[in-house]
């Protein structure tokens, strides 16, 4: 049975990842978050299964002049994958504490510098954000575990 904390910290991880969103799009007119039938055309594209398509948030775009998803060439488009905290970073990303997917690991070495992890400080003091390749984000990380996500 789901507890009240566990609903109360759904939802507010909703609200967070909405800032995020929100601040990204806000910030630089090059991101765009995808529609899901854009989505679906991203890993078409990419020729990727269907299993990568909830490994990413946003997508970045070449220009801000760029029209949509669909008409920019794959090879232009990067594909990020949000990790967004409201604790003071003054030198994001470092003291950064994030979940990953082994998905969105796979993803980010399948597509090299097509995929960036975008880490982002909603602290009002230190908002910002910093993008890093699955390559510039391995020798940053200082501890990694598994932890099992069950469903009976």
């Amino acid at each position: 049975m789901a507890h009240q904390y566990s609903y109360g910290a759904t939802l507010k991880n909703n609200i967070t990842e909405t800032s995020s969103v929100d601040f990204l799009l806000a910030s630089d007119a090059r991101f765009r978050k995808p529609t899901n039938e854009e989505r679906k055309d991203i890993l078409i594209r990419f020729g990727l299964p269907k299993t990568f398509s909830r490994a990413f948030d946003l997508a970045l775009l070449p220009t801000a002049d760029s029209v949509n998803i669909t008409n920019t060439p794959i090879s232009e488009i990067t594909l990020i994958e949000l990790k967004t905290t409201q604790k003071k970073l003054i030198n994001n990303p470092d003291g950064f504490f994030f979940g990953a997917t082994e998905n969105e690991f796979n993803l980010a070495d399948k597509l090299g510098e097509q995929y960036r992890f975008c880490f982002l400080s909603l602290h009002p003091e230190s908002r910002s954000y910093a993008m890093l390749t699955s390559e510039e984000l391995k020798p940053k990380i200082k501890t990694k575990r598994l932890q099992y996500q069950i469903n009976l």
